[in-house]
């Protein structure tokens, strides 16, 4: 099945949030393309059956957010996901799951994604995970992210590596994004514009040699053992 691109969104993509959707049921598909398409503010530039389709279709259609299937016929969303953001390494990957298996969205979130949405959501949740991410967020329930933040904290100190020479503008930022702080909430915090936030945080990436959020805020925790025995305290 090829990939389907919708009619006329072309126009005013300036102020639309661009949504890819792989997804392998066309059912889901369908509903997926339907709930876009009728969201104010949001447009839908293609939806996929699978990755060799969407590997193609998103970055021609240049798509700021994925829907993307996790379990997919033939190459699996979570591959997927990684070689798509090394093409647009400032695409949002939101992964869709059927339920909460920690592996398999720890591997998600490992290759590049930012976080997930159970398939069994209702529309008011898949929107707001969408909005979540393109406001720096990562969306994921409570349980999940508690797990994902102790499995990190409990690999050894590692640290950042003189080759990676932040600045100390990006230094405080990589503190804020491991409090779990959104790009808007460190605008806020340090008075900067939320674009100014993003530019800080791709270099931070390419300078950690990692592909999203989670994985600087686990490099960060890993250096900073003082500030991992804090936060596992205050978790107890």
């Amino acid at each position: 099945m090829s990939a389907h691109v919708l009619p006329g969104v072309d126009s005013n993509l300036s102020l639309m949030t661009r949504v890819a959707i792989v997804e392998d049921s066309a059912t889901l598909r369908q509903y997926l393309t339907e709930l876009i398409g009728s969201t104010p503010g949001h447009t839908c530039v293609c939806a996929c059956a699978s990755a060799e389709e969407a590997l193609v279709e998103i970055p021609k259609n240049k798509a700021d957010v994925v829907l993307m299937d996790i379990h997919l016929p033939g190459e699996s969303g979570i591959a997927c996901t990684a070689r798509v953001r090394e093409k647009m390494p400032e695409l949002q990957v939101i992964m869709l799951t059927v339920y909460k298996d920690i592996k398999t969205i720890f591997q998600a979130l490992k290759a590049g994604a930012c976080g997930y949405v159970l398939k069994r959501a209702d529309e008011k949740e898949i929107l707001a995970a969408i909005a979540e991410v393109r406001s720096g967020g990562a969306p994921m329930t409570s349980e999940v992210a508690r797990m994902v933040v102790r499995s990190f904290m409990k690999q050894p100190a590692e640290p950042l590596g003189g080759d990676a020479q932040l600045s100390s503008r990006e230094m405080e930022i990589l503190a804020l994004l491991a409090e779990g702080l959104s790009n808007k909430e460190i605008g806020g915090r340090l008075q900067i514009s939320f674009g100014t936030v993003r530019t800080h945080l791709m270099h931070i990436y390419e300078k950690l040699h990692v592909r999203c959020r989670t994985e600087a805020a686990a490099r960060y925790l890993r250096s900073n053992p003082l500030d991992r025995s804090k936060r596992l305290d205050d978790k107890s």
